[in-house]
């Protein structure tokens, strides 16, 4: 007979120093997401071309869209703006991308490193992500806390 889960009295966000730590880590891991994204559009031509050797379809489109989904997620996590839809569009490009992208497995044996600590960083995002968008229910400090949904 396994134990009843059962949630703790207290909430995450009660804890001393719970609001400016979630601060800290939505300005990290959104600043470093909307950077990726602004990267996109910088380096749009060799990007496009990453994107073509992996087999996207209209990789110039991919790269743009990515990009856009990166700034607008990144920005929206690190100021607690539409906090639901931005953490859940970064989910949802992390879990596409990463295996789509990173792809070690596939690699010739030159690449395989680079591709694989790629991949295992994205996988600590989305475990970021994923932790962003369960907390996107309550309203966030120091947060705009806009929301749609």
């Amino acid at each position: 007979m396994l134990p009843e889960l059962q949630m703790p009295a207290q909430t995450a966000l009660e804890g001393p120093l719970a609001g400016e730590l979630l601060l800290v880590a939505r300005l990290l891991i959104g600043g470093v997401l909307a950077f990726m994204g602004l990267n996109h559009f910088l380096d749009a031509e060799n990007m496009t071309g990453y994107a073509a050797a992996k087999g996207l379809p209209a990789p110039r489109a991919a790269v743009l869209l990515s990009g856009g989904t990166l700034l607008f997620g990144g920005i929206g996590v690190a100021v607690g703006l539409l906090s639901t839809i931005a953490a859940g569009a970064l989910l949802v490009f992390l879990l596409v991308a990463t295996p789509t992208m990173h792809d070690f497995w596939a690699v010739p044996e030159e690449q395989r490193q680079a591709e694989m600590i790629n991949f295992l960083k994205n996988v600590g995002l989305i475990g970021a992500a994923a932790a962003l968008l369960a907390l996107s229910a309550t309203a966030w400090p120091y947060a705009l806390n806009v929301r749609l949904l």
